[in-house]
Formats: structure tokens, C-alpha cells, sequence
């Protein structure tokens, strides 16, 4: 529902100047709020926040938690390398909470800020800011009140009430505490659970791919059917395809063949699709001709897809990209009833190639991915969009911002159903998805039905599993390698979006786009070898366990990194993360996944069953449909440990009945079988740290 929260002009009379930006040259502070002294400090009415709310508009490391623990001696830092110099932090009230606030204390610990002061405000229904509150760090170990001026006074001459959000606006300094007081009345929790996704094992064995893991570079206007066979291990391909690549000079588009490479992506997907191999099309970095528009020393294909110097938070500075992303669909998508004068493609081409011919509507292409891991800090703020500026972003690529950036902009109007998709996230926080749903709360609206417009399909996270729990990006702490995906806290993170999806964003799908291990031993990522297995063989039984946890925990595909390595050689992290060997064969990971999915691709998985004990083994069922209304069982046991564990596990099967085992094994088609006969109503499955799996005879469905 959308959230009804009524502003009452008459409560929020209170008196106010025009607030300054905190690097504002003004001598004279504002006046934020009449205030009265108040000799002694009454505690009761405190206003409890829940601190994890708190999300912050910039690449943070940690929290707010520090601000409401209450924890007077310590400084709040969230972090540091912080790539913007001012942001700000939101507080969402949910549906039918609200505050009415008639005293504020902080607690000035020991920082001082006067020239860049902290500021609370509140966000009212129509998304006006009022400041409540201003901090500047100019007294030692005493609590203040909102105004640095009358810093001994704590009540507000009018309580203030109608607030939206709370926000904090902030340079990097905190008060050690912040205490809110008056009346509360608590909002409404999401009642309903989250449901059992009954996902297909075929949606968990996807693979990062580029053009010329298809093509190779001497003959690329044809596919090479060396490849093809290996390809077939994976049910999916995400491709990562260079904006360079489709538009190489300024309105000019070309796919068969591309002006930049000269390669054939309709002959690639074309080829897919008879390989019934599903494509997520990942449309990201900029092409040179935009790149040269930055000074000389700033250039980089990894910059935010807009003109040099335009407005990171405004839909219209992504209209170029927008609309390259319109000509895409139109072209690959299922939509045959374009107008061909929207549609443009330049013939220029080398002379030996044939010329570029506009298509509509060829019906290769379902998924696209605006963008990769535009959360990203590595490359400086060049490179880095905040979460609202990826809104933006989005906004302006799924449909032209609403269709006000004009024709032939956004790829919903190329084609309607086409799955719009997050460009995968390297942090593994939910609080980047949390400011985009609250950008589209403010700038897009609400559907009639209530619900807000948000602008992608689907939800996209990239999740590493190391010895730290923190993926790529965290608290600082260095990964020394990969770690079991039980084991390495990957689990509860994609739970974390699972839940937000379902509480925020109407349980749209969440994906994993990249996960996976390298075997060169110098990467923070690699995977280890255990007893007599291999980095190999542990990275095989890492990777298929990667994909049975992310569809127990409710993850709707999975694309592993990536299809070939980069280089075996390079300790780098992801340079020996490849599934496909150099001469084109299945290393053991692709083995054990090709041989899942020829054996339970179409099963759904069903539910996973108690563990009486942490030792015992993990065992998810799965089912599949047969015809003539029977049905399919089949189980999946495994030890989640990383120590060579074994253990066995008493299944429970009709007596006489005979259950078919399959445990993968490197460098084969097929799992390795052996039969289990059921003689007194249960059968011994040896269980071991390579995911086993136990098919029933197919009976009856239950009704």
C-alpha cells in the first residue's frame, strides 16, 4: 500500500531560515527552531529508533548504529575513502508510524566540525526538508541541544510531527549519540511470510560470457562450433557487451557485424537460443566518443555513461545511453510492432563485410542489465554512482523516465516485456537498493494499485564467498581466500535481499550475477584443496554447492564467473575463476554442473529439511512433473563443511522401493550411479562434502 502520511502545516509552524549547505561561506549559522531552556533533563518519551534502518547515500563501510547505541564515549565513524565529501542518510517511517518530536539531545563527544556542520531534518509527505537539528562539535563530553547557539537547550518551542523520513546531511562528522524525544506510535511490520520460491535447478547454472568466447577474433562474423560443445555445460549466459560495441560513433548502430570488433552478435544469439541457452544482455562502460569528451587525465571506459560535467541526478544526462539501449531492444527484442522510422542502423561498414541491415523484433533477447556494479569505488567518483544517481540512471532506461526524454528512448518502449535487471551490485548491503526504491518513490511515484513505479524488473547482486564475509566490498578486512558458500556468510546476505525484495519491491526476483572461486593460490578468492581433492575438485563442489544455496535461500538464477579464465597465471581475483578450459574442455566445476542440470535441470526445488544438529547434512528436495499427472522426487544431501567431513543420512523410503544415487564425477557426462534398495523403510545415504543426489521412483501426485 502506499504509505499515507499526513503533513499538518499548523505542527510544523515552527520558525526557520533558509538552511545553508554546510560548505556554505555564511557566517551567520540559520536559525533552525524556537527553542526553550530547559534546566533539567527529562528522559522519558524517548523515541526508539531502529538504527539498522538508517541507510547512508555513499560508499560506507559500516552503519549508524554508533549514533543509537547508547555509547556516549566513542566517536561514529562509518567508514573511510568516503568518494563524496557531503551525502546523506534516510530514515523510512513505515505505513502508520509517526513522531511527534518536542526535545533533541546529542552528545558531544570529542570532534569538533564548525565549518562543516552535521544537520537533522525531517522529510515531510511532499518531500519538503526541514532542519531540526544542527551540529558543530564545539564542546567536550556534554550533551547539546539542536542549536549550536543555545547549546543547553533541548525543547523545541513547536514539536514538529508529518515526518516522511528522517535525514541526516553530514561531512564525516557525528555527534557519539543522538537522542530523540515525545510521543511514538509504532508503524506497520510486513505480516505476510516470504514464500518458498520454487525455482527450476536449470535457473542456478548461468555463466559470465563475451563475444569471443562464441567467436573467435579471425573469423568473427561466424560462430565457432569448436566452442559449442562446452558451451551446452550451462543453461544460461550473461553477456557482458561493450556500449562500444552496438554504437562505436554517435548514432550509429551496428550488430551483424559490429563496427567496433566486427563482430556477429545476431549469428551469437541466434545461436543461443537453438541451444535453448537463455541471455541476459549487460549493457555497460561508455564508448570512446563519449570518453574523449572528459580531460585527457580522466578518461576511462569504466566512467558514469553520461557527457562530461552532466548532472549525475537527472534522468535526461542518460539519455544517450537510453537510447542506444531502445535501438538493442528493438532490434533483439519480441516487439515486431515498432514504428521502422524509429529505428536506425548505419550500413558502414569495412568492405569485405556485408552491410548492417535494420531488423525489428527478432526474439532473441528476454533479460538486459543496465550497467555492472556502478556501486563501485575503485575507479573514483568518475566511476562511482550513488544509489539515487543510479536511479536516475534507470529511470531514464527503462522507459525515458516516464516517456519525458522523447521517441525511441528507454527499452520498455522498444518492447513492453522485456525483464529489466539491476546492474549486478559489488557491495553486499542492502542499502543501495533500499535509496534507489525510495529515489522512485520521490521522482517516479506510485502505480494505482499502490505500489511504488519502480524502474527495473529485477534485482541483481554480485556475491563472492571469502574467509571474510564481506564479498568484494566491506569493512576493510582483506580476504585471504574463498571460503564453502555455507560457510562464508553469502547465505545470509542474499536472504537480506530476498527479504527486502518481498518487503519493499512486491518480491520481484533476486539474482545472483556473479559468484564463483579462482585456483591461482594468490587470489583472496581462490578455493583450497581438502585431503586428496584438488583446488580443482574443491573448486567443482564449491561451485555446484554455490548453486543449491542460492536457490534454498531464494535466489531466482545464478550466473557463475566466468566462462573462461582470463589468465591462469595472474594472482589477480577473477583471473582463474574460468569454467572452460583453454582447449575448449569442461574443467571439473562445469562437469559437476552440466551433469545437475542433465539430471534434475527441470526439477523445482521444494523445501529443505530440518537439521536436528549442525553435523548432520544439509538436504533439499526437489520434484519435477511427469505426465500423466505423476511426479518426481529427488534429494540433494550434502556436508557443508570444508574439512573433507563425511557423515551418512538415514532417508526414508517405502519399503522395496529402490532410489537411484548420482555423485558427480569429474571428466565424465554423466554422475556416477549405484542403486539403493529400500528393505526395511529407509535407505543409508553416505553424504560427503560433494553434493550427492538420491532420485525416488516417480509416483502419484498428492492433491
Amino acid at each position: 500500500m502506499k504509505p499515507l502520511l499526513f503533513f499538518s502545516v499548523a505542527a510544523l509552524s515552527v520558525t526557520l531560515l533558509l538552511l545553508n549547505r554546510p560548505n556554505s561561506a555564511s557566517s551567520h549559522p540559520p536559525q533552525l527552531v524556537d527553542v526553550q531552556p530547559t534546566a533539567h533533563f527529562d528522559t522519558a518519551g524517548r523515541i526508539p529508533i531502529d538504527a539498522k534502518r538508517w541507510y547512508q547515500v555513499v560508499n560506507a563501510s559500516s552503519g549508524l548504529e554508533g549514533l543509537f547505541d547508547g555509547v556516549t564515549e566513542e566517536n561514529v565513524n562509518t567508514g573511510w575513502s568516503k568518494l563524496l565529501d557531503n551525502y546523506d542518510a534516510y530514515y523510512p517511517l513505515r505505513t502508520g508510524e509517526q513522531m511527534t518530536i518536542d526535545r533533541i539531545r546529542l552528545y558531544d563527544y570529542a570532534d569538533q566540525n564548525l565549518d562543516k556542520p552535521m544537520t537533522l531534518s525531517i522529510i515531510t509527505a511532499d518531500w519538503k526538508r526541514i532542519p531540526i537539528a544542527r551540529f558543530v562539535g564545539d564542546k567536550y563530553k556534554e550533551w547539546v541541544g539542536p542549536d549550536p547557539r543555545q547549546p543547553g537547550t533541548f525543547r523545541l518551542k513547536t514539536p514538529v510531527t508529518g515526518a516522511r523520513f528522517l535525514l541526516i546531511n553530514t561531512s564525516g562528522a557525528y555527534p557519539s549519540e543522538i537522542e530523540l524525544y515525545g510521543s511514538y506510535t509504532p508503524g506497520n511490520r510486513p505480516t505476510l511470510p516470504i514464500q518458498v520460491r520454487h525455482t527450476p535447478f536449470r535457473q542456478a547454472v548461468g555463466v559470465n560470457m563475451f563475444e569471443w568466447n562464441m567467436e573467435e577474433a579471425a573469423r568473427s562474423w561466424e560462430v565457432d562450433e569448436n566452442r559449442i560443445p562446452a558451451l551446452r555445460s550451462f543453461a544460461a549466459v550473461r553477456h557482458y557487451m561493450d556500449w562500444e560495441k552496438l554504437e562505436a560513433q554517435p548514432g550509429q548502430y551496428s550488430y551483424n557485424l559490429t563496427l567496433s570488433g566486427a563482430w556477429n552478435y545476431d549469428a551469437m544469439y541466434e545461436r543461443l537460443k537453438a541451444e535453448h541457452v537463455d541471455v541476459l544482455a549487460c549493457l555497460k562502460t561508455i564508448p570512446k566518443w563519449l570518453e574523449n569528451l572528459y580531460p585527457a587525465d580522466q578518461r576511462d571506459y569504466g566512467n558514469n555513461p553520461v557527457r562530461y560535467g552532466a548532472d549525475l541526478s537527472k534522468p535526461a544526462s542518460y539519455i544517450e545511453q537510453a537510447r542506444v539501449a531502445f535501438q538493442y531492444m528493438a532490434r533483439y527484442g519480441y516487439n515486431k510492432r515498432i514504428d521502422p522510422a524509429l529505428v536506425s542502423v548505419t550500413a558502414q561498414h569495412n568492405s569485405w563485410a556485408p552491410a548492417n541491415q535494420k531488423k525489428i523484433g527478432m526474439g532473441l533477447i528476454r533479460y538486459i542489465e543496465c550497467e555492472n556494479e556502478r556501486d563501485k569505488t575503485w575507479k573514483g567518483r568518475q566511476g562511482y554512482q550513488t544509489a539515487r544517481e543510479y536511479a536516475a540512471n534507470l529511470s531514464a532506461f527503462y522507459d525515458g523516465h516516464k516517456n519525458t526524454l522523447g521517441p525511441a528512448t528507454g527499452v520498455k518502449n522498444a518492447d513492453p516485456t522485456v525483464t529489466v535487471v539491476i546492474g549486478g551490485l559489488a557491495a553486499h548491503t542492502t542499502d543501495y537498493v533500499r535509496a534507489m526504491v525510495d529515489w522512485c518513490r520521490e521522482f517516479r511515484g506510485y502505480h494505482p494499485d499502490g505500489r511504488v513505479n519502480l524502474c527495473w524488473d529485477v534485482i541483481n547482486q554480485h556475491l563472492y564467498a571469502n574467509d571474510v564475509g564481506t564479498s568484494q566490498l566491506g569493512s576493510g578486512k582483506a580476504a585471504s581466500r574463498g571460503a564453502a558458500p555455507e560457510l562464508a556468510g553469502v547465505g545470509e546476505q542474499a536472504v537480506a535481499f530476498v527479504r527486502l525484495s518481498h518487503e519493499l519491491c512486491n518480491d520481484m526476483p533476486v539474482w545472483i550475477t556473479e559468484a564463483g572461486y579462482d585456483t591461482n593460490p594468490g587470489s583472496p578468492f581462490h578455493a583450497i584443496a581438502i585431503g586428496s581433492k584438488s583446488v580443482e575438485q574443491t573448486q567443482a563442489d564449491w561451485t555446484l554447492r554455490t548453486a543449491l544455496l542460492y536457490l534454498r535461500k531464494g535466489i531466482d538464477r545464478v550466473f557463475f564467473y566466468q566462462m573462461y579464465d582470463e589468465n591462469p597465471a595472474d594472482p589477480t581475483q577473477f583471473s582463474s575463476m574460468g569454467l572452460i578450459n583453454g582447449n575448449k574442455t569442461r574443467k571439473p566445476a562445469a562437469d559437476y554442473l552440466y551433469q545437475a542440470t542433465r539430471l534434475i535441470g527441470s526439477f523445482t526445488y521444494q523445501e529443505t529439511l530440518r537439521q536436528t544438529s549442525p553435523a548432520q547434512p544439509i538436504v533439499d528436495r526437489y520434484e519435477q512433473s511427469l505426465p500423466g499427472g505423476k511426479r518426481q522426487t529427488a534429494y540433494v544431501l550434502v556436508v557443508p563443511d570444508e574439512r573433507g567431513r563425511t557423515a551418512t543420512y538415514t532417508l526414508p523410503v517405502s519399503e522395496g522401493d529402490t532410489v537411484q544415487l548420482f555423485v558427480p564425477t569429474k571428466g565424465q557426462e554423466s554422475m556416477t550411479k549405484r542403486m539403493l534398495v529400500s528393505l526395511n523403510g529407509s535407505v543409508q545415504i553416505p553424504v560427503s562434502e560433494t553434493p550427492v543426489f538420491a532420485l525416488l521412483p516417480a509416483e502419484r501426485s498428492r492433491k
